[in-house]
């Protein structure tokens, strides 16, 4: 395990089963020698390679789990979630509880940030994203927490926990107490860096819990996670969260990857008096992960305005899901797909769902909707659809929805249509 890589949050590793697949290996061709197989039965033969394939690919990678989640980082409200209780590994968004129980040391005076660290051989090497410590050297505390959010370093990671804990194991213990007592049930920590533990798991909704213990018990640490730069021994270390770089708002958090997790990311964002948090699991890419996750805050800052002028006007909140919706602009019209059409409204909903979120990048907006139309001996058929997009990405998607053998039409709208709700 010592040997597998996981640089910092953009590295590839899958918990692999080399020793089962060899002994399974050796299994089968045994069985083909007791059994004759080694004849010019060539069918035979082939059913023998076809098994041991069959088992290579069954213990291969373990395939990401997508989810995603938006909330409120104040009050808590969800304006997003899929799969958010789904367990998954957190790759290098590990750091943060390592940075939470870091914070927590120099709040209780246990450190400052100018006390220095001490770096043991373990520590030292750890493998790629490092800093490339030496043992017996120091860090200071503050040089360990840039590195931890700039370099994602995982030789620091260790050199924290040891520092804490005396080990990285007793270390990890704490950092799942921690986890307990913030309330994320479903979490458990192996390790400080996020280096690959089977045993090292999350969900989205815990790491938003996370994310909102940070920005709430340390908000005098918090501006640290806007930063895209450090110097350390006169070198500069840039961070390639490029959500951070590029997304207007943007103010931290967190990138993560490791094969088995696929590509991760913690970004908190701010419009105006809103803050929220936005958490991916899963990303294909480090790209596709980046521009699900500006879609999906979009979409919720978007959603969050009514809210906010219905609150100063001290009126009852329009709630956006009611039964029906008329646009006050007749004249206008609406773009949207439709993606499948069924006889119950579950399964419309979860297609249009599904799409909405797979394709999100493509899309760049839209809003889910089932739209019921009665047919004949009152059977009502329930269209799946995404509404609210321009011409362009909706042609976009359905070529691509089409590509893949899946049903999509481009639909054009009058905007006074009534929209149900999902």
């Amino acid at each position: 395990m010592s040997k597998l890589l996981d640089f910092g949050s953009e590295a590839p590793y899958t918990p692999g089963s080399k020793k089962i697949v060899a002994r399974l290996g050796t299994h089968y061709w045994k069985q083909m020698l007791h059994h004759g197989f080694f004849s010019f039965n060539f069918q035979r033969i082939a059913i023998a390679v076809l098994l041991i394939a069959a088992i290579i690919f069954a213990a291969g990678p373990v395939q990401a789990k997508y989810a995603s989640y938006v909330v409120d980082a104040k009050t808590g409200k969800i304006f997003h979630a899929v799969n958010e209780n789904t367990r998954n590994y957190p790759a290098s968004l590990t750091k943060l509880m390592t940075l939470y129980l870091l914070f927590e040391a120099v709040e209780k005076k246990k450190f400052s940030f100018s006390t220095r660290l001490s770096v043991s051989r373990k520590a030292a090497n750890r493998p790629a994203s490092r800093l490339g410590l030496k043992r017996g050297q120091s860090i200071r505390v503050k040089d360990a927490v840039m590195a931890l959010i700039v370099k994602s370093a995982n030789d620091v990671a260790s050199v924290v926990a040891e520092s804490l804990g005396g080990t990285e194991r007793r270390f990890a213990l704490l950092m799942t107490d921690k986890a307990r007592k913030l309330g994320m049930s479903r979490t458990t920590f192996r390790n400080a860096s996020g280096l690959p533990h089977r045993g090292q798991m999350s969900t989205a909704k815990d790491m938003a819990t996370l994310t909102r213990a940070i920005i709430n018990r340390f908000p005098q640490y918090y501006h640290l996670f806007k930063r895209q730069a450090f110097t350390f021994q006169g070198r500069t270390y840039r961070t390639h969260n490029k959500v951070l770089k590029s997304y207007p708002g943007a103010e931290g958090m967190k990138t993560g990857y490791i094969r088995a997790s696929g590509y991760n990311l913690i970004t908190t964002a701010r419009r105006n008096d809103k803050r929220l948090i936005g958490v991916v699991f899963g990303g294909n890419t480090s790209r596709s992960r980046n521009g699900h996750m500006k879609t999906l805050l979009t979409r919720a800052f978007n959603n969050a305005k009514p809210s906010v002028v219905v609150a100063k006007a001290a009126s009852p909140r329009k709630i956006s899901t009611a039964r029906t919706k008329r646009s006050s602009k007749s004249k206008d019209r609406i773009w949207g797909i439709q993606v499948g059409a069924f006889y119950t409204r579950k399964p419309a909903f979860s297609i249009a769902r599904d799409v909405s979120n797979k394709y999100a990048s493509v899309l760049n907006g839209g809003k889910v909707r089932v739209m019921p139309l009665r047919k004949s001996r009152n059977r009502i058929l329930y269209r799946a659809r995404i509404l609210g997009l321009d011409r362009r990405n909706a042609y976009r998607t359905c070529r691509l929805l089409k590509k893949h053998r899946k049903p999509c039409l481009e639909l054009n709208l009058p905007a006074t249509v009534e929209v149900a709700s999902r």
